[in-house]
């Protein structure tokens, strides 16, 4: 490694160390162990001839050299970024790895066919797909970017609103118990209910898709849980009543074992976005998955397109 490159690893340490909030953060981001990042930050010191960090057994803290190396750093990098693009130009071919957090249904079924297209179109890059349905620290954790299904609660983050998904209330035939088919919410208050927790527990609210008038019902649900997967199967074995995405219940709808109930009343549609945290220079490999999931996202799950800005 010439001693430019190595340098700016060090730099490029340094600055990851910061934002991580610590060297074991750092590591875990770098994907390398924690005395590598101490030695580097060590190389780095010696080089300026400055102090940059002070810390202790609990604590990390910047000293005034380091809030100045930091700073500086910060622009280097975003220089050296954006010098990169401009000459590369169009033939900016992502290289590298991608680190993307995506909820557990979407991500183990409908995004795996744009993921394949991703890496299918860019054979130099390697993809770290990650399933849960928090929010990621994306500088502790070293996230390019994330996926999320609902209201984002971050002001901090750029959001791209990739499309809006229906939501329908279904049932088993076996929870009607040979009953007629509920044709209004009111209706619904008299049965077992299953809580998609993040969202929604102990009440609903459901919209007249002819009319537009909306109903809130209270619930009471004989089961809770955060994931899509576990609800559309307690409802087919008649734990209760729910509320799912159209699209994961298609199957069960088709062959019968759900039915849709109030088929005239829906819940609000559940926004897709695509989050990362601002930044002056964002890399091929994050630009280019972003171009992808805008087109492929809508297509995989049918869902209504954002309105144009």
């Amino acid at each position: 490694m010439n001693p430019s490159a190595d340098r700016m690893m060090l730099v490029e340490t340094f600055v990851r160390i910061v934002d991580a909030g610590s060297l074991s953060a750092a590591a875990r981001a770098l994907a390398t162990t924690q005395p590598t990042i101490s030695r580097r930050l060590k190389a780095l010191e010696k080089s300026l001839g400055v102090r940059l960090l002070q810390r202790s057994t609990h604590a990390m803290k910047l000293t005034d050299d380091g809030m100045r190396c930091y700073a500086r750093a910060k622009e280097l990098i975003a220089g050296w970024q954006e010098f990169e693009s401009e000459i590369r130009g169009a033939v900016d071919e992502p290289v590298g790895m991608l680190r993307v957090v995506a909820p557990h249904a979407f991500g183990q079924q409908q995004l795996v066919a744009p993921l394949a297209e991703y890496l299918a179109r860019y054979p130099r890059m390697t993809v770290d797909w990650t399933l849960h349905d928090r929010t990621p620290d994306f500088i502790g954790e070293g996230i390019d970017c994330a996926i999320r299904v609902g209201d984002i609660p971050d002001p901090s983050v750029v959001a791209i609103r990739l499309g809006d998904v229906p939501r329908i209330v279904v049932g088993s035939p076996a929870l009607l118990d040979g009953g007629a088919l509920p044709a209004h919410p009111d209706e619904l208050a008299r049965l077992p209910w299953i809580a998609v927790s993040h969202f929604y527990r102990d009440e609903v609210a459901l919209t007249h898709a002819a009319r537009g008038a909306t109903v809130r019902l209270p619930i009471q649900p004989r089961l809770y849980t955060d994931n899509l997967y576990a609800m559309r199967n307690a409802v087919v074995l008649g734990v209760g009543a729910a509320i799912g995405s159209r699209w994961a219940l298609r199957e069960e709808l088709d062959a019968g074992r759900l039915v849709q109930l109030v088929p005239e009343w829906q819940a609000s549609p559940l926004p897709i976005w695509l989050i990362y945290p601002p930044a002056r220079f964002y890399p091929a490999r994050l630009r280019r998955f972003i171009d992808i999931m805008r087109v492929a996202v809508p297509q995989a799950f049918g869902v209504v397109a954002p309105p144009a800005r």
